[in-house]
């Protein structure tokens, strides 16, 4: 089942069920053209995964890492799907992320690998939007990572048991393929991710994990249109302006 949180016409927000028919709630159904699509969550925060595939560690010029290599992006940066996000300005490079988002359904602290799934209540589509002239210059990547709208997520919350272990990820910019991969080429796992990050910090009800991006991330520029589509899942649409 996948799951879309909304708002109707009368500016209410729910949860319904995403079908080809349209979102269904409450005896109703709605088309998509009449609601707001809203993120599958409202996340206190954004805990990502760096290098968390080897290709992409290589065109990055990186080692691959020994532990998951973890960093965080803001409440600001989340973005719906539909959405039009406005890229820093006079940037030479902002890129593209296609990535698998794990939304958290209860508090977790200090959570077993063996154990972690059951603190999952869903996975969905996650852009991590990179700002690399300023994440290549500063330690700590929050000019790079967490500038307003820079994680476009969504559009539903799909059952982890619809999403096959080896899914495929493709992102498309207008139409040409820039991204295409497999989930089970994680370098560390979703339950592994859990359990490390939990044993720092403790994830909320709607927290999110992005578990990191493939090969062929690439630059953005004003008025792209981006589709990420994740097997399971479905697909993510945003669009780019540069202010």
């Amino acid at each position: 089942m996948q799951r879309v949180r909304f708002r109707d016409p009368a500016g209410a927000v729910r949860t319904g069920a995403w079908t080809d028919d349209g979102i269904e709630f409450g005896g109703e159904t709605y088309d998509r053209a009449d609601v707001d699509v809203l993120a599958p969550s409202d996340p206190s925060k954004i805990v990502c995964v760096g290098l968390n595939y080897a290709d992409h560690a290589d065109e990055r010029n990186k080692d691959v890492p020994d532990r998951p290599l973890l960093f965080l992006k803001t409440p600001n940066t989340v973005a719906t799907h539909g959405a039009t996000i406005t890229l820093p300005a006079g940037k030479e490079r902002v890129d593209h992320e296609a990535e698998l988002g794990v939304v958290i359904g209860e508090q977790a602290r200090n959570v077993d690998a063996a154990d972690a799934m059951e603190y999952v209540a869903g996975y969905t589509i996650v852009d991590d939007v990179s700002n690399r002239d300023d994440q290549d210059r500063e330690q700590n990547w929050v000019r790079g990572k967490s500038f307003d709208g820079a994680a476009p997520m969504g559009p539903v919350l799909a059952d982890p048991g619809d999403v096959p272990a080896d899914a495929n990820i493709e992102l498309r910019v207008n139409g040409e393929v820039r991204q295409r991969s497999s989930i089970d080429q994680f370098i560390f796992s979703v339950p592994e991710l859990i359990a490390e990050i939990t044993t720092y910090m403790t994830l909320e009800p709607g927290d999110v994990i992005s578990t990191g991006t493939p090969s062929g991330v690439g630059r953005l520029a004003d008025g792209d249109h981006v589709k990420v589509e994740i097997e399971g899942i479905g697909v993510l649409e945003h669009d780019v302006r540069v202010a």
